[in-house]
């Protein structure tokens, strides 16, 4: 997977104050931001929640980890414990909202459907570590305790329909997704159902496991995490246009990094699989684990240049504009600054 070719918008260095011209009297003229974004630096962003202390130890965040992903309890403290409060926030608004609305409707009070997360991003990126982790933190909170985390693999075609299609080698891409299955999870989560079911993938067999799924009971919130959950809807061959599962996110986050730098991250897991979870018994990629380091790393950079890389920048890198929130990493996998939409 590739990332961002667009560098960030030149930002005043931190704690530089940028003076507004004077206008044709000598006075000067209000600043206007006119982007849609807050943006805050680590710093900043930690500030919002020093007051408060990480729910999650040492031990629970190295299991949270994903390969390559340098996941610390300073990260935790200074980026996500900021995030899970502001979720919370959320959550207790759209509580409230819907309270009202009842009344408004003169309707005895129904419980308030699960409050939905959408979480995109590249292949290797971390948006599966990031999902993990806010699962966690918000579970955290006694106002909703139960957090369910729902991604998208499972909604894949099996590799026998992709192979019956001729698109198996565009696995990941929006048309090898079953997206009216996957609609129809996020809708009937919407609705209030008491229980919905999901399928499973396996990444050991590359594959959804037949008559395997989860189920997903009475949440509080649900993170959907997938690469392309905040597509927008499509045209329909009637000319008419959809719904897309976007439609039905209360709120959604974009881990973002420079393409070169998730290219190098791509590569570097391929490598480290193929010294592991490749050489299981079972394993589809079964085959890489009898490469050597630069034949491994030559066939890395093969599927991220003909797959990875142009699924990115053609159907994931777009949605990055419609998060609610960005997460943009640095070199190290590091988030160096956020921004948040503004209301």
């Amino acid at each position: 997977m590739s990332h961002d070719p667009v560098r960030p918008p030149a930002r005043p260095e931190e704690h530089v104050r940028v003076e507004p011209r004077p206008d044709h009297k000598g006075e000067p003229k209000p600043e206007r931001d006119t982007s849609p974004y807050v943006e805050l630096d680590r710093t900043a962003w930690a500030e919002l929640a020093a007051d408060m202390k990480s729910p999650l130890t040492r031990d629970e965040i190295r299991a949270l980890r994903g390969l390559g992903d340098e996941l610390d309890l300073d990260e935790i403290q200074q980026v996500y414990l900021p995030i899970s409060r502001l979720l919370s926030m959320y959550v207790e608004s759209q509580g409230r909202l819907h309270r009202r609305q009842e009344e408004f409707l003169n309707r005895p009070q129904p419980p308030r459907t699960p409050f939905v997360i959408g979480l995109a991003g590249s292949v290797a990126v971390g948006k599966s570590t990031a999902a993990r982790v806010l699962q966690q933190m918000l579970a955290h909170w006694p106002e909703h305790p139960q957090v369910a985390l729902v991604t998208t693999d499972g909604f894949l075609l099996p590799n026998a329909e992709l192979e019956r299609r001729g698109i198996l080698h565009r696995k990941g891409f929006p048309e090898s997704y079953d997206r009216k299955a996957l609609l129809k999870f996020v809708i009937d989560i919407k609705s209030g159902r008491e229980a919905v079911e999901a399928p499973t993938y396996s990444h050991l067999v590359y594959d959804v496991v037949p008559d395997e799924t989860v189920v997903v009971q009475s949440p509080d919130i649900v993170i959907v995490e997938g690469l392309n959950v905040l597509q927008p809807a499509r045209s329909r061959d009637d000319g008419k246009t959809g719904l897309a599962v976007s439609d039905f996110f209360d709120f959604t986050v974009y881990v973002d990094a420079a393409t070169t730098d998730i290219k190098r991250w791509y590569v570097e897991r391929f490598l480290k699989l193929r010294e592991t979870s490749f050489r299981k018994p079972g394993s589809y990629f079964r085959r890489y684990s009898k490469f050597n380091e630069a034949e491994a790393r030559a066939e890395a950079e093969r599927i991220w240049d003909e797959i990875n890389g142009p699924n990115l920048m053609e159907n994931v890198l777009p949605t990055r504009s419609r998060a609610t929130l960005v997460l943009r990493k640095d070199a190290d996998h590091s988030v160096r600054y956020v921004r948040l939409r503004k209301i």
